[in-house]
């Protein structure tokens, strides 16, 4: 019987990357993949292209499935969000949008915040254990309260905090002020 083998040049440089950007070791993924250190080397430097099955095993090593290992759910290469086509909602004074497109595996997110004034983002903590976000003022004003902290920033300021903490901005000035967010989700470990 043949078995299946996955011919994706890129898919070793994929790994190496995601494998890196997880910070796990060689070892680390074979252990949590159950697929060996040697072979997952020789699948990273192309010399050799894995089966499903150990295909399968590597994205569950890096907490992926399949699907988005080999980017299977992905449009191509490059996602253009249109301004009129972004997510987003306001409530009480805070709008927001998301500037990142909705893919699945996605690690990072960008949002822009406009704050009337007078208005504040909310405190809970909405983001997963170990993220971490920056935000950068781009115009106006804000105080930032993180873990019962206060920070004033001006237009050009940047703040990064573990996003994971009770966190809100606020907008004291007489206009709007607006914020560019970019969160990087926690690290996930099983």
């Amino acid at each position: 019987m043949a078995v299946a083998t996955l011919p994706t040049p890129a898919l070793g440089p994929r790994i190496r990357a995601l494998r890196e950007a997880g910070a796990l070791s060689l070892r680390d993924l074979a252990e949590r993949s159950g697929v060996s250190a040697p072979m997952l080397s020789q699948v990273e430097r192309g010399e050799t292209s894995p089966t499903l099955q150990v295909a399968t095993r590597i994205a569950a090593g890096l907490d992926l499935r399949l699907s988005q290992l080999l980017r299977l759910d992905e449009d191509g290469a490059v996602s253009i969000v249109r301004a009129g086509e972004r997510r987003g909602a306001a409530s009480g004074g805070h709008a927001y949008e998301i500037l990142t497109p909705a893919l699945p595996g996605q690690r990072a997110e960008v949002t822009e915040h406009t704050l009337a004034s007078g208005a504040r983002t909310g405190d809970a903590p909405m983001h997963e254990p170990g993220s971490r976000e920056t935000v950068i003022v781009l115009d106006g004003a804000v105080a930032f309260v993180c873990d019962s902290d206060h920070h004033d920033l001006r237009t050009g300021d940047s703040v990064t905090f573990d996003a994971d903490l009770p966190h809100h901005f606020e907008n004291p000035g007489k206009e709007d002020a607006v914020l560019l967010g970019v969160l990087s989700a926690g690290l996930r470990r099983s």
